[in-house]
């Protein structure tokens, strides 16, 4: 089993390409790209006879304005996944700390430099949380001298569940006292639209062994482009960071891209109302289908299901990820991502369908 393997694969082989493709495999923005975003694309053609700017200047200068950060403290790369690659090169770490299940990157990443991981497995039976007592007591006493870096995924993926700032904040102190990085990976966090945890975007400034990512990939539905940021107010290591890709990692029409999404308002507006709609509905609905479902916050659903349905959808031309490759999982998990109200009824008549079978 490839523990690597990522949704989106929308190349396989194995599907009708003659009818659309339903990709629920993929945590995208249902809204699809802005079009202010596209015509920045566009524009941008014209100038794609040179090379891009190496610093993103402009881009780093629209990050800093629209969040309110230092712009020295930021870096771009091309897509999250370049940045958790550059991290791990640039530090080298000896000792590292992962949840399990998360995000397949930063182990992958870490393997590039032979990296020890120690895993804190998650409990199905609290659905994975990440707010119970036992989880903080479990994570703040795994926070020893020896260890270099400490991996967060908030809100965490696959399960969706978030860390509340309260002990987050507790989590980052410790990590400063031991001299220990957090990394922490917020791209998902934008979709949380509640009060239940907050972005430490605010304490990089103060707190150097603080590493956090952001990406435009899920937010504005821009995969195909690739374009993440980190912020961290370690100028050294963004220095490292940087030598450790190619200069020209982010393209002219990315860039342009990314200047162009942050002005996208309305969009943004739009996409939060209708994921918490649709969200609320597909658990609804997947219950009332006796599948088992671990509450989330984010713009994705992770639930359990005996019927081995990735296969059985994509008889539908539909794409689920099928979670059995995360560590900490079993087979028979599965993650959807929330999309417009009229694909997730096509995707719960899919699954009617193939409930009929069995």
């Amino acid at each position: 089993m490839d523990f690597y393997t990522h949704g989106g694969d929308i190349y396989d082989c194995n599907l009708d390409t003659k009818t659309p493709i339903l990709d629920f495999s993929a945590n995208i923005n249902p809204l699809g790209l802005p079009e202010q975003v596209k015509q920045a694309v566009i524009n941008s053609l014209d100038v794609c006879a040179h090379y891009p700017d190496p610093y993103c200047r402009e881009l780093t200068a629209a990050l800093s304005n629209h969040y309110h950060i230092c712009q020295e403290h930021i870096i771009c790369g091309n897509g999250a996944a370049d940045l958790i690659t550059r991290f791990a090169l640039a530090q080298k770490p000896k000792n590292a700390l992962l949840l399990a299940p998360t995000f397949s990157e930063y182990e992958h990443a870490l393997t590039l430099v032979d990296c020890h991981i120690t895993y804190l497995t998650l409990q199905a039976e609290t659905d994975f949380s990440l707010t119970t007592e036992m989880f903080s007591e479990e994570i703040l006493s795994a926070l020893t001298p020896n260890l270099d870096v400490l991996f967060l995924c908030n809100p965490n993926n696959p399960t969706g569940q978030v860390i509340s700032t309260s002990v987050l904040k507790e989590i980052l102190n410790t990590c400063k006292q031991h001299g220990i990085t957090l990394f922490l990976d917020e791209c998902f966090l934008p979709f949380v639209t509640d009060n239940s945890t907050q972005s430490l975007l605010p304490e990089c400034a103060a707190y150097s062994n603080l590493f956090l990512l952001r990406a435009f990939t899920k937010q504005y539905a821009m995969a195909g482009l690739r374009l993440g940021f980190g912020v961290c107010s370690n100028k050294i290591l963004l220095q490292q960071m940087f030598h450790c890709g190619q200069p020209w990692s982010v393209s002219i029409p990315a860039q342009h891209a990314g200047i162009a999404a942050l002005q996208c308002n309305d969009y943004w507006a739009q996409s939060l109302t209708l994921i918490d709609t649709e969200r609320a509905f597909l658990i609804q609905e997947l219950k009332k289908r006796n599948m088992n479902i671990i509450p989330s916050k984010a713009n994705y659903i992770l639930f359990y299901s005996s019927i081995p349905l990735e296969q059985k959808l994509k008889e539908y031309n539909i794409l689920i990820r099928n979670c059995e490759n995360y560590r900490g999982l079993t087979k028979g998990y599965y993650r959807i991502a929330v999309r417009t109200h009229e694909e997730n009824i096509m995707l719960l008549h899919a699954m009617d369908r193939i409930l009929q079978e069995v």
